[in-house]
């Protein structure tokens, strides 16, 4: 699959003057506003650090317009790219990193803020000092909203995404995400993000499982919040579009993703008779409000599982 090529691009002065750069954050968005992460990373931003942001197809001309604006406006270096239409996850991140100038890039989601001040510094720092292949410095939900629409959300984060990085450092692929990774050139120049994985779900991982054959992924504690949570409506509908990559893992990585949990219940539920009965069920218990939350958590990993039995063997 090819990407849509940059309709338009806006770069601030500092950006023009083309200072040394070490460190490039790359922030992909699609429908959301970035402003808010985009003024706490250039009050932080030491020197050479730049910003790059990739509208992967919005669509929409006043935020557009908005962000032109802010990026123009800032003291350190810092470009929009605006793509004509969607390009994908996986896509979206490799037009960034080739725009991207420094020799590390740190990939940051546009629905993430840091958890303190020194959050870029500490990623600079680990990048001059160590000269990590890859490095993940892990979610937290100390800003993240705690209202009773998102209390599904934070209970399934807490429990499989908010560990510290000696718990990641365990199984070190598996836990990989975009959202507050770290990866030098060279290595995503060798291993580039797969663009076939489309929808949402598991690219980043797949990558991840790639690379570690060849690199050691570091794990450290440079946290940000997730603020970006979904309703339990969100949640399935996610979860929905993800089988179809989950079956590019089984393929690509069978030896690896046959010990996933997920991968042995989804064998066991695929023996059942009536499996699209029972998969209707879970759904409507896990959008039933009636039910305790971490009940509600449980039955999402089941019918997760019970999505993914349609495609493993």
């Amino acid at each position: 699959m090819s990407a849509p090529a940059p309709v338009a691009y806006v770069q601030n002065a500092a950006r023009e003057r083309g200072a040394p750069v070490s460190l490039s954050v790359l922030i992909p968005f699609f429908k959301d506003d970035p402003s808010a992460l985009l003024a706490e990373l250039e009050a932080m931003a030491p020197e050479g650090v730049e910003i790059c942001l990739l509208d992967d197809g919005t669509g929409d001309s006043a935020l557009t317009r908005r962000l032109a604006e802010q990026v123009t406006a800032m003291t350190c270096p810092a470009r929009l790219i605006t793509l004509v239409r969607n390009a994908g996850r996986a896509s979206g991140r490799n037009i960034l990193a080739g725009a991207a100038r420094g020799g590390h890039l740190l990939f940051v989601d546009s629905d993430m803020l840091p958890d303190d001040p020194g959050y870029l510094l500490r990623w600079r720092e680990l990048a001059s000092r160590d000269n990590p292949a890859v490095a993940f410095g892990g979610f937290s939900l100390k800003r993240a909203p705690d209202s009773a629409p998102f209390a599904l959300h934070r209970a399934i984060a807490a429990h499989g995404e908010c560990l510290d990085a000696a718990q990641r450092a365990r199984d070190p692929a598996k836990h990989v995400f975009t959202s507050n990774l770290l990866v030098r050139r060279d290595v995503l120049d060798a291993h580039a993000f797969d663009d076939s994985f489309s929808g949402w779900g598991w690219e980043d991982v797949e990558w991840a499982m790639r690379v570690a054959r060849h690199h050691h992924i570091v794990h450290i504690d440079n946290t940000a919040s997730h603020l970006g949570l979904d309703t339990p409506e969100a949640l399935v509908a996610k979860y929905e579009q993800s089988p179809a990559n989950f079956a590019r893992m089984i393929a690509r990585h069978p030896e690896v993703v046959s010990r996933y949990p997920s991968y042995r219940v989804a064998r066991m539920i695929r023996a059942l008779p009536l499996r699209s009965v029972f998969r209707r069920i879970l759904r409507a218990a896990v959008l039933a409000s009636s039910l305790p939350g971490r009940v509600r958590a449980r039955l999402l990993r089941l019918y997760r599982a019970a999505l993914y039995a349609e495609v493993v063997r």
